[in-house]
């Protein structure tokens, strides 16, 4: 049976929800990818308020990516900083790269807003992948 430290993982789950928060903010990408997605930013945020049952599955989100990661780690037995750096940019290319890949080449998603999203993902594998791996 693996462990899985619980701890480890809500705290990554916190911090990459947090991460993504502040992705998608006014501060780093929230512009750029709303005039890619064909809305004006400025309108979007007119009386815009943080829709709290979206936030709560994100937040779940997180939780279940941080403890798959942790699972992963786990099994195979992931020990470093460099390892676990490695890990997660394998798994951002194998599955997050691929499947924004899919979605730029068959729903004509722009490639931009999959390289917004791309980056998050980057963001998210890595962080999850150090913490849980050197949270032990």
């Amino acid at each position: 049976m693996v462990h899985v430290s619980y701890l480890p993982v809500l705290v990554a789950a916190v911090v990459v929800f947090v991460l993504g928060w502040l992705w998608y903010s006014p501060l780093l990408f929230y512009k750029p990818w709303m005039r890619l997605r064909g809305l004006d930013p400025v309108a979007a945020m007119t009386g815009a308020k943080m829709p709290g049952g979206k936030l709560v599955v994100e937040l779940a989100r997180c939780i279940i990516l941080a403890y798959v990661i942790a699972r992963f780690v786990a099994l195979l037995g992931i020990g470093s900083w460099l390892g676990a750096v490695h890990f997660g940019l394998m798994v951002w290319i194998g599955f997050p790269v691929i499947i924004l890949t899919g979605s730029v080449l068959w729903e004509n998603t722009p490639w931009k807003v999959a390289a917004i999203h791309a980056g998050d993902w980057l963001v998210k594998m890595l962080v999850i992948s150090i913490i849980v791996t050197l949270w032990h």
